[in-house]
C-alpha cells in the first residue's frame, strides 16, 4: 500500500500539535506502508519508506484584503499537490490547509479520502481575526466540503467524533477514534539545570509551565490573569510564540508586562524552543497548565505527562480523555458562552478555580510527585505511536475495502 499524506506541517517545518502528530504517525506508518507526503516548505526527502515533497506558492495574487493570502496560499499549493500525485492507494489529509488538494486528488485519481480531525473551523470563530471574515467563511466552506466528500474520518477524541457527526453529518460508521500519541523514549523525565539557567528559571522555586501558540483557543490570557491568585514565590514560565495576529501578540505582551510589574518570576520565552530543551522544562516543572478554551485533543498534555509532570487543564474537548481527574492532574470546568464563543461565562471564577488547582501542586510537592508518576505511567501505557499507527493502517484497509465495494462517491 502507498498512502499520500497531505499536510501543512512536515519535518522539519513543525510549529503545532498537528505537525507533531504527522511526524510521528508517518514514521510509524512506514512499518506498514509506503508514504508519499506533500507539504508546505522546501522538503525533498526520499528515505526510510517516506517520499516527502514540499511546495511553495507560484501564483502572485494581490487580494483586496491581505489576510486572504492565507487562503490563496494553501489553494495554490494544494493544486500543485494534486498535479504531482500518482500511483497511490489512499489519501490522508491533516487540517483544512490540505483539504482542497485532498478532495481534488481523490476525484481525479479515483482513490479514497481520509481526514484526521485535529480541530474544526466552526469552533474557532477567532480565526476571523487572522483570515478576515471572508477568509474564515472560505476556510469553513473548504472544511465542510471535505468532510462531505470524505470516505473515512479519524477523530482524535470521542468529543471530536461527536462534533464531526453534529456539524457535518458524517455517518458514525465512517468515523474511528484514534488518539494522538507520544514518543515515551524521547519524552521521559530529563533533568538539566543548565537549561533552567539559560532561561532564567530558579531551580529552588516551584514553577508552572505553559507551552502553546499565542492564539485565543489556548487560553493564555486566562492563565496570565490567574497569576495574582497563585501561591507566593511561584515562577510562571510561558513558552508562547507564533501569534495568530499582531493584535494578539500586542495584547499578550501587554498582559505579561502588567503581570511582571506585580511580582517576580514571570518568564516569557517567545522563541521556538528545541524539543530537547522543552522536555527538560516539562520534567523540572512542578505542574503543567493547559487553560485552553478549545482543544480537540491536546498533545502537549501528553508530552508533559510522559516527562512525569501532572497537568491542570480545562475540561474541554479531548482533555478529559487524557487527564484522569484526581489521579494524573486536575480538570477545571469551563462554562462557555455558546457553541461558537468559547470564552468563559464567568472568567474571574474560572481563573480563580484554575489557580486553586495549580496551587494544590505548588504547595504540596509530594502530591506533585505522586501524580507525576501516575501521569508518566498513563502516557506510556495508553498513547504509544506504534499502536496508533497500527490502528490507522487497519482503518486505511477498511476504507479502501469499502471504497472498492461501493465505488467512488
Amino acid at each position: 500500500m502507498k498512502a499520500a499524506i497531505l499536510t501543512n506541517e512536515f519535518p522539519p517545518e513543525i510549529y503545532g500539535g498537528a505537525g507533531i502528530h504527522v511526524k510521528f504517525l508517518s514514521q510509524e506508518l512506514t512499518k506498514f506502508c509506503a508514504i508519499e507526503a506533500r507539504c508546505f516548505g522546501v522538503q525533498n526527502v526520499n528515505e526510510n519508506n517516506i517520499h516527502a515533497l514540499g511546495f511553495s506558492r507560484k501564483l502572485g495574487l494581490s487580494p483586496t484584503d491581505d489576510r486572504f493570502q492565507k487562503i490563496f496560499k494553501p489553494l495554490d499549493i494544494n493544486l500543485q499537490w494534486a498535479a504531482s500525485l500518482e500511483d497511490i492507494d489512499i489519501l490522508h489529509c491533516h487540517t483544512w490547509y490540505s483539504h482542497f488538494g485532498g478532495v481534488l486528488a481523490s476525484k481525479l485519481l479515483q482513490k479514497p479520502l481520509v481526514l484526521t480531525t485535529h480541530s474544526l473551523e466552526p469552533h474557532r470563530p477567532w480565526k476571523a481575526e487572522q483570515l478576515g471574515n471572508g477568509g474564515y467563511a472560505m476556510s469553513c466552506w473548504i472544511e465542510r466540503s471535505a468532510y462531505e466528500a470524505a470516505d473515512g474520518v479519524i477523530a482524535v477524541s470521542e468529543g471530536m467524533k461527536r462534533d464531526v457527526m453534529k456539524l457535518y453529518g458524517v455517518p458514525e460508521d465512517r468515523i474511528q477514534v484514534i488518539y494522538n500519541g507520544i514518543d515515551p523514549d524521547f519524552y521521559s523525565p530529563t533533568f538539566d539545570e543548565s537549561v533552567l539557567e539559560k532561561y532564567g528559571i530558579k531551580k529552588d522555586k516551584p514553577f508552572v509551565l505553559f507551552v502553546g501558540r499565542i492564539t485565543r483557543q489556548k487560553g493564555i490570557s486566562q492563565l496570565i490573569r490567574a497569576i495574582p491568585h497563585l501561591a507566593p514565590d511561584t515562577q510562571i514560565v510561558l513558552c508562547a510564540g507564533a501569534p495568530d495576529t499582531q493584535e494578539l501578540a500586542d495584547e499578550c505582551k501587554a498582559l505579561i508586562e502588567d503581570a511582571q510589574k506585580t511580582r517576580d518570576g514571570i518568564i516569557w520565552i517567545e522563541e521556538m524552543m528545541p524539543h530537547s530543551e522543552l522536555r527538560v522544562l516539562y520534567s523540572h516543572a512542578t505542574v503543567f497548565a493547559t487553560p485552553s478554551l478549545y482543544e480537540p485533543f491536546g498533545i502537549i498534555n501528553l508530552e508533559a505527562m510522559s516527562c512525569g509532570t501532572p497537568v491542570v487543564g480545562s475540561a474541554v474537548g479531548g482533555i478529559p480523555e487524557i487527564i484522569v481527574d484526581g489521579e494524573t492532574g486536575f480538570l477545571v470546568p469551563l462554562q462557555a458562552k455558546s457553541e461558537t464563543d468559547f470564552d468563559p461565562v464567568n472568567p474571574e471564577a474560572f481563573q480563580k478555580d484554575f489557580a486553586e488547582k495549580l496551587n494544590r501542586f505548588l504547595t504540596n510537592p509530594d502530591l506533585a510527585q505522586k501524580m507525576g508518576e501516575a501521569s508518566r505511567k498513563r502516557a506510556v501505557s495508553v498513547f504509544s505511536w506504534e499502536a496508533i499507527a497500527k490502528e490507522t493502517f487497519h482503518f486505511y484497509e477498511k476504507v479502501i475495502e469499502r471504497y472498492l465495494k461501493e465505488g467512488a462517491r
